[in-house]
């Protein structure tokens, strides 16, 4: 038996046969098999190949036959010396077909590896905002990993390894029958030792496989929220290192006492298998060696059937856990496709315009809106935990209009939850009206496209974000093509330049995870440089001072005051004191506009705005 068939039935035996019980839904299979189609030819060569290499397989032990029995015993020297010469070219031509064959394959499986990758990761990112507030990053990560490579398997090692198996199993009995039936049916017969020790083992290592999958995701997550900025902060200000060293190591020595017993079976596994198959060739040898004393057989024959024996019992093995190698690779089929059925909430109409202007005019007309549910947005199993919400939220928003007018600014004030925050995500569209209008320009905003939409508008959160890259990838990132000159005005307007100067690697600086690297102040003023390189039209600031103390608040004003010159602005303030200058303001609570005017109108008048102002103006008394 090779060991590359000995490997096969190793692997088809350990994997988790629990998905033998799964049902797939309808069509699967004819959209498994679209794939397929772009390599076609590839797939039919390499198909060629598998077909080759089992023929292959009976040639060399019937030209032995021939080897000894018509030039070794009668001591032809010439036939001998051309059926060596023959066995030779077999050898390689078997390694030709195997490279050839083992070339189409990896063509194949990349090919497909890359069209669903690029498939999943292009959807993924047209998927709404409220996808990613419940979907597990790792989860989602793991069906561009480990179940496209499950895949994949479909149509190289899943499909060649069943036609390779069926076809060499029905070729080595057809030929040892041949040569002699009883020795075949002996060998038959001891088939059942040759299996059980394959099932034993390998039910033993699905579960400590699955037990090993299970506490390695276990530490991949603990590591992946510890070993980030804000994870570690936490563990430093509250954790107990003794603990979390405790925890994590006792999950870690789980997975090495897993590892010693998973090696020691393996190692069991080949020394059973090989032991057994010593047996069943001696067996073989000495049933054949019988009949060829009393010539029933020659011995040629008897080293043709002992050489065939050891290719009869790895296709055996293989096929007979055939069923849980194709649901491994069909599921893995099923958990891709469910990801790409999950369509966008937010989508492009058919007829949707694109949207240009420099003047915007906003308005909201009768807006109401509830955040969609769970099952609407996202996958039970692209979650940690995928339970029922506790609570409905009911509207968030109700009823609300308003414009603004371009070039204007309009200042929205609130208590926590108010609903200020979700006026600015319907504006760009990264969650859709329950009901009511936003136009702009008197066009409802969802007759245009997402990309023309979000090209006019600019925002700027409280928290903005930036990636682990340098300060030029990052502000590239909103003008892929902007200039040096382009970069340093931007920076210079957003009262950050100086900064980035006094930096020793300038521009080609990393901001670190999340741009931690850097303060509050200067992390706000990069993204409002990278929200002047874009140039919208239309710029949304989401409490982008809250969290900043006096000295970084004074210089993002500055660098917002120029950001904000000719262009239609919202501004949503935690601080009533950065919108006092506003051309109006409309105050929020419980989802409804209860008050708007300008700063001196709402304080006279009394109401909820004055109170909120008047305990700011108390807190910097106190201060």
């Amino acid at each position: 038996m090779s060991m590359h068939s000995t490997w096969m039935s190793f692997r088809s035996l350990t994997q988790d046969s629990s998905v033998k019980n799964q049902k797939l839904k309808p069509g699967t299979l004819k959209r498994i098999a679209s794939f397929a189609i772009p390599y076609k030819i590839s797939l039919s060569l390499f198909l060629i190949t598998v077909v080759i290499d089992a023929l292959l397989i009976v040639a060399t032990p019937l030209l032995l036959r021939r080897l000894i029995d018509e030039g070794v015993i009668p001591k032809n020297s010439e036939l001998v010396t051309q059926l060596a010469l023959a066995v030779g070219v077999i050898a390689l031509l078997d390694a030709l077909f195997s490279m050839i064959g083992r070339w189409f394959s990896a063509r194949i499986g990349e090919g497909l590896i890359y069209d669903l990758r690029s498939m999943i990761f292009e959807h993924v990112q047209r998927q709404s905002i409220a996808f990613f507030t419940r979907t597990q990053t790792g989860a989602l990560i793991s069906r561009l990993n480990s179940d496209v490579i499950g895949a994949q398997q479909a149509f190289t090692s899943t499909l060649s390894g069943v036609i390779s198996n069926v076809l060499s199993l029905v070729l080595v009995t057809i030929t040892m029958l041949t040569l002699s039936w009883q020795i075949t049916l002996i060998s038959l017969t001891l088939l059942p030792l040759f299996l059980y020790p394959t099932k034993w083992v390998g039910r033993k290592l699905q579960g400590y496989t699955r037990q090993s999958f299970d506490i390695n995701a276990s530490m991949s997550a603990t590591m992946t929220e510890r070993f980030n900025v804000s994870g570690a902060l936490l563990v430093s200000l509250y954790g107990d290192t003794g603990r979390e060293k405790k925890e994590f190591s006792t999950k870690a020595r789980k997975v090495a006492d897993i590892g010693i017993s998973i090696a020691l079976l393996n190692r069991l596994f080949f020394i059973a298998l090989t032991s057994i198959a010593a047996i069943a060739t001696a067996v073989a040898y000495g049933v054949g060696g019988q009949l060829a004393i009393d010539q029933q057989i020659t011995v040629g024959t008897l080293l043709a059937i002992t050489a065939l024996l050891a290719r009869l019992y790895g296709p055996l093995t293989a096929l007979s856990n055939v069923r849980v190698d194709v649901m491994s690779a069909l599921v893995s089929f099923e958990r891709v496709f469910e990801v790409l059925d999950l369509q966008p909430m937010v989508v492009d109409l058919p007829n949707a315009k694109v949207l240009s202007t420099d003047q915007p005019e906003l308005t909201f007309e009768n807006v109401s809106f509830t955040y969609p549910k769970a099952e609407e947005i996202s996958l039970a199993s692209l979650e940690m935990a995928a339970k029922p919400e506790i609570a409905v939220t009911g509207q968030t928003l109700k009823n609300v209009s308003f414009t603004v007018k371009p070039g204007t600014l309009t200042g929205i004030v609130g208590p926590s939850g108010a609903g200020k925050s979700t006026i600015s995500s319907l504006i760009p569209r990264l969650y859709d009206v329950t009901a009511g209008r936003i136009l702009i320009n008197n066009e409802d905003i969802r007759n245009s496209t997402i990309k023309s939409l979000r090209n006019v508008i600019g925002v700027v959160t409280q928290d903005s974000h930036m990636f682990h890259d340098t300060i030029r990838k990052n502000l590239l990132y909103a003008k892929n093509d902007a200039s040096l000159q382009e970069l340093e005005s931007a920076c210079s307007a957003a009262r950050i330049w100086s900064f980035i100067e006094s930096l020793p690697n300038g521009l080609d600086t990393v901001v670190g995870e999340r741009g931690h690297r850097l303060s509050g102040g200067e992390k706000q003023r990069l993204a409002i440089a990278r929200l002047l390189l874009k140039q919208p039209s239309l710029v949304i600031l989401d409490e982008a001072t809250a969290h900043l103390d006096s000295e970084n608040e004074a210089l993002v004003q500055l660098a917002l005051k120029d950001a904000l010159i000719g262009r239609t602005s919202i501004v949503i303030a935690h601080r009533l004191s950065t919108i006092i200058q506003a051309d109006q303001i409309l105050v929020l609570d419980g989802g409804q506009i209860v008050e708007r005017g300008n700063h001196e109108e709402l304080v006279a008048n009394k109401g909820l705005y004055f109170e909120l102002f008047e305990r700011q103006n108390l807190q910097a008394d106190l201060i």
